[in-house]
């Protein structure tokens, strides 16, 4: 027999109350890049969260700290060329990432990083040094754009 001595209406409250904090959880979202390198196509913007509008009385566009465009180089042919766009803080990527593959994509500034999207999976350039290119043939350089280890562009 059940026992009655909570009164169902607590009882039934409780019961929705667990079931909806059941419905608010759930696992962690993925964060790690499975190291694939792909490409192909253009961004699709619904990855990319859009660009938080500029603070109250700021006029200049968000855009990245450091200024990314021209050609950075990189090993056996791989290079990538940065230009602007019409759109402040959106650049238009053309790079040849290995032997293989080369292509062209738009790219938007986070900060002082720049967000693209290369055959499905997002991709960021940051940022480094030679070193934290992986590339031997890079090591020394101190302006450098890395997108992960192996796969680095350089200037002087």
């Amino acid at each position: 027999m059940t026992d009655f001595s909570v009164p169902a209406r607590t009882r039934c409250l409780a019961a929705l109350l667990a079931l909806g904090l059941a419905a608010c959880s759930g696992p962690a979202p993925e964060t790690r890049s499975d190291g694939n390198m792909t490409s192909a196509g253009a961004i699709d913007n619904s990855v990319i969260p859009a660009q938080a509008p500029a603070p109250a009385g700021n006029t200049e566009p968000a855009a990245a700290a450091i200024d990314y465009t021209g050609r950075w180089i990189g090993v056996e042919g791989m290079y990538l060329n940065i230009a602007p766009t019409s759109v402040p803080g959106r650049y238009r990527l053309d790079m040849q990432w290995d032997l293989d593959n080369s292509g062209k994509f738009e790219g938007v500034a986070r900060g002082d990083t720049i967000v693209f999207e290369r055959r499905g999976t997002r991709e960021t350039l940051r940022p480094t040094d030679g070193e934290q290119t992986g590339l031997k043939y890079l090591a020394g350089k101190t302006k450098c754009l890395t997108v992960k280890p192996g796969e680095g562009y350089c200037r002087d």
